[in-house]
């Protein structure tokens, strides 16, 4: 949606005010000698079978990328979590040491909020789709576009400043070494479905993912809300009125107002429709063409579709009065994902790479919500009660476009450079480059809630009969869009030398990020406060219908509601130079020492979308306001990570030490004054432009054994001291209303230990070489001490927030010695965390743990052919929240049963 009125590009906009690679696929499998191929010729016709690889090869082959890297890492590769069969990344990082999943959004790395994890794609900053947070929920990314992901848990220079809890680094399939072709589909059925889910009257494009206009604003309608210049009361419209016609009558501007809500869509009978399996289709094309000798190009093409309902119940209760104040929700999401990823590359001599990413995600939830609540104004009892019946679509859409290249200046290009012009040279430099440009847009273009009044039994709280609550705003109509760019540069040259037995590589480089961000909210209402009963009962579309909108008995009214402030806009600008030193001598000892410098700047800025006149703009034109809108801030951020290797105890032994300084930043959105409801929780959120950055220091140590049987088991610590975390705090607000607002805390320590192995169990005993097990245990502790700007916290001392005390991670994998057969168990569990901090003597509310057991079983009958069965939540465990030992929130969680069938051509 965009207004004629007011239209922001907020990136070059706000930028000028401000101024002032893809990674290679591993080949896995089992291989054999000509002397095994000739026993097996000589023992008669087979079936060849191919295995695409044993997860066992996969884990081992990115536990050897682990032991090149200078510092503290975990990988997961694609192997794997198509293994487990997790379907987003979301759900694949919570099998990593350390990371827990919140929301099955967000990804908390060692205790730390989403605000201290970043995420790139490729190496690359990239928007976030998210309404209320500039952290990118990755539960948008389907595990099929996945080569691997690399999640670093310790700093180094050539990275970002703004890093907490780690930063995890998706990194896509790329150009294949070969001729490559597969399609793959997979049903799902979950339990938690009933044969009838609740929906409304949609549009006829809601099956690709888009609306076709039926939920949009009504041109007819934003025009003349424009040409009134916002103002659609009756009292404004008669005084329009009386301008032109001193004898027009109140009653003449009554019916011009409820004729404006007509053009409202109305359509909003609540309805059900019968429901069926979940299901996904997946298709990979590529291959690679030798041009010349020295030159090879190559290409792939992925693409996926995906389609899934989920019907949920949520029950929350007061802790003052479980059993009085209920909130029960029945929710059918119906959400459609269509992801499409095309790369290219050309490779010149080895030496010279370049590697083009286009991407394209988009994410669809249609949401239709039926709720019946009892609070302190009505309690259960008392047979009467409230409602609300929500519909919501939101479109999330986000395009990529990443372009990175590789240039050694090795002996091959000296030998093709003419002149001998590169001889000189008495290293081999490398220089390394990217260009990230990607856009997230998220379309809501119709929200609506409509308000009842519910006549209830008295002891079950079921609904009995309902009518709509008499209020002018008993129909809330919300019309959202959000746009975030961002544009992400940089450019590195490695430069190594060889002095005696050591190594040492001189690296440095820049880079440029740019982020703009333009959030838009139009509220608009429709109801009447004295229409009779008999005209607010009945279905909701008979209730708004254009009869009884347009009767003056019924007194309907259609107005604009809001704040005004809810709509905002942001920029932030961050150049960046880092410089780096590894020295290796002798492969035994590694220092790695690096500076950043960062000038940081970012200005964000609340809105009125109708803003007409001086008294009420668009924007603040008040200097004071402007200047409290902007910041910024430079500085220099090290990093020293040290590492020994020998042979103590393992064939190789390596022991880490990392320390590092680096900041932690506000999202874009919190740095205004708009409040919005969060979509998770239903709390209300209020921005504070007074939110400054976090700075953190940050220490590692891990040592890490690996056998010589391919084994190995690392043991880390951690501990990061945190000055002045962002946090939320609840805040004053109405009798029926939680509010939250972010504030600088005093302080945070978080400490902890990781534990992580991988053992094959034929090494324990030979009839078990089949199998194997991998797991991964993280023990902490956290503390944050809220300080004077927190609004009277129960308790000024504290967890962090879903910071967990334990996470446990355990993987039971078997390969069959015919590689026909491959099964996998994966348990995870996450201990009792804190949810929500108490105030005013209210206690801290605290989510119970969740032991989740998965299993999937893989069939290759065939060289191309393959089929999988898998489980989720197995113990049909749910998601509980208690308060005192009192069950304040409970959603079943469901079981969910898959089949998929791929064939490689």
């Amino acid at each position: 949606m965009t207004y004629p009125q007011f239209r922001l590009k907020p990136l070059p906009a706000l930028i000028k005010l401000l101024t002032c690679a893809t990674f290679p696929v591993i080949a896995l499998g089992q291989t054999t000698t000509s002397s095994e191929e000739d026993e097996a010729r000589q023992s008669g016709p087979i079936d060849e079978i191919t295995v695409t690889g044993r997860l066992l090869d996969s884990s081992r082959q990115l536990v050897e990328e682990r032991k090149d890297d200078p510092v503290v890492v975990d990988l997961l590769g694609a192997m794997e979590i198509g293994r487990i069969g997790d379907s987003t990344v979301a759900v694949s990082l919570r099998r990593v040491a350390g990371l827990t999943l919140v929301n099955d959004e967000f990804v908390y790395v060692r205790g730390l909020g989403e605000r201290y994890s970043s995420a790139t794609l490729n190496g690359a900053r990239i928007p976030s789709p998210d309404l209320t947070r500039s952290v990118i929920p990755l539960d948008i990314f389907p595990t099929s576009i996945v080569d691997s992901l690399r999640i670093q848990k310790a700093y180094s220079a050539d990275m970002p400043a703004n890093f907490g809890g780690g930063n995890i680094d998706i990194r896509t399939r790329g150009v294949p070494s070969g001729p490559t072709a597969s399609v793959e589909v997979g049903v799902n059925y979950f339990t938690e479905n009933d044969s009838k889910a609740l929906t409304y009257a949609g549009g006829g494009s809601d099956n690709r993912g888009t609306d076709d206009g039926t939920r949009r604003l009504n041109p007819d309608l934003l025009a003349q809300i424009n040409a009134r210049r916002g103002r659609v009361d009756v009292q404004s419209i008669l005084n329009d009125l009386r301008n032109t016609n001193p004898d027009a009558t109140r009653a003449e501007a009554e019916q011009i107002n409820r004729e404006l809500g007509l053009l409202l869509n109305r359509d909003l009978t609540l309805q059900e429709k019968s429901t069926g399996p979940d299901y996904d289709v997946k298709v990979n094309l590529g291959s690679n063409f030798l041009l010349s000798d020295d030159l090879e190009i190559g290409a792939s093409v992925s693409g996926n579709y995906g389609r899934d309902l989920r019907q949920r119940t949520r029950v929350s209760r007061a802790f003052g009065a479980p059993d009085l104040q209920v909130n029960t929700a029945d929710e059918s999401k119906y959400t459609v994902d269509v992801t499409g990823v095309l790369s290219l590359g050309a490779n010149y001599l080895d030496e010279h790479s370049i590697d083009v990413t286009r991407l394209f995600l988009r994410n669809t939830d249609d949401v239709t919500t039926s709720r019946v609540f009892f609070n302190e104004n009505a309690e259960l009892p008392e047979g009467r009660g409230f409602g609300d019946i929500n519909y919501r679509f939101e479109q999330r859409d986000l395009k990529v476009l990443q372009f990175s290249g590789s240039h050694l200046l090795g002996p091959e290009t000296r030998r093709v450079v003419p002149g001998g012009l590169l001889n000189w040279l008495p290293v081999e430099p490398q220089v390394t480059w990217f260009v990230s440009e990607s856009d997230a847009r998220t379309f809501i273009p119709n929200e609506v809630q409509v308000d009842l009044q519910v006549v209830s039994d008295p002891l079950t709280g079921a609904a009995l009969e309902t009518n709509v609550t008499p209020a002018t705003s008993a129909a809330d109509f919300r019309f959202t869009t959000l746009d975030d760019e961002v544009n992400h540069y940089g450019w590195g040259v490695d430069l190594p030398l060889n002095w005696g037995e050591s190594e040492i590589i001189f690296s440095g480089g820049a880079a440029w990020i740019e982020q703009g961000r333009l959030y838009s909210q139009t509220e608009l209402a429709l109801g009447s406060s004295t229409a009779p009963l008999a005209s607010r009962t009945g279905e909701l579309g008979d209730i708004f219908s254009d009869a009884r909108v347009l009767d003056p008995a019924n007194g309907f009214v259609f107005s604009r509601t809001g704040t005004n402030n809810q709509s905002y806009v942001a920029a932030t600008k961050t150049d960046a130079v880092y410089g780096k030193v590894d020295w290796n001598w002798r492969d035994t000892y590694r220092v790695t020492a690096g500076l950043r410098w960062e000038d940081y700047r970012q200005v964000a800025l609340d809105f009125d979308p109708f803003g007409f006149t001086a008294q009420s703009p668009v924007m603040t034109t008040d200097v004071e306001a402007l200047e409290r809108a902007v910041f910024q801030d430079d500085d220099i951020y090290p990093s020293v990570s040290l590492l020994w290797n020998t042979s103590w105890l393992a064939e190789t032994f390596q022991l880490r030490f990392g320390w590092s300084e680096t900041v932690v930043r506000p999202d874009l959105r919190e740095l205004t004054v708009a409040s919005y409801l969060d979509p998770l929780t239903n709390d209300l959120i209020r921005g504070n432009p007074g939110v400054r950055p976090s700075p953190v220091s940050n220490f590692d140590v891990r040592g890490e054994w690996f056998f010589s049987t391919g084994d190995n088991l690392s043991v880390s610590l951690f501990y990061k001291d945190i000055d002045s975390p962002i946090e939320f705090f609840e805040t004053a607000a109405s009798d029926t209303t939680i509010a939250r607002e972010i504030i600088n805390a005093e302080s945070a320590t978080i400490y902890g230990v990781e534990i992580e192995g991988l053992l094959s169990l034929g090494t324990v005993w030979s009839a078990l070489d089949s199998f194997f097990l991998r797991g991964n245990a993280t023990f902490q502790e956290a503390e944050l001490i809220a300080g004077d700007a927190a609004d009277a916290p129960t308790n000024n001392k504290r967890d962090l927030t879903n910071a967990a005390p334990y996470i446990v991670n355990l993987l039971l994998g078997y390969d069959s010695d015919n590689g026909r057969h491959a099964a996998t168990v994966a348990f995870n569990t996450t201990a009792k965390r804190l949810f929500v901090a108490g105030r005013r003597g209210a206690p801290d509310g605290f989510q119970q743990p969740f032991y989740s057991l998965d299993a999937t079983y893989s069939w290759y009958p065939t060289e191309n052919l393959t089929l999988k069965a898998s489980v989720r939540n197995i113990l049909g465990d749910d998601i509980t929240i208690e308060r005192l030992g009192v069950q304040t929130f409970e959603q079943k969680v469901g079981q969910q049963f898959g089949l998929g069938v791929a064939y490689k051509f």
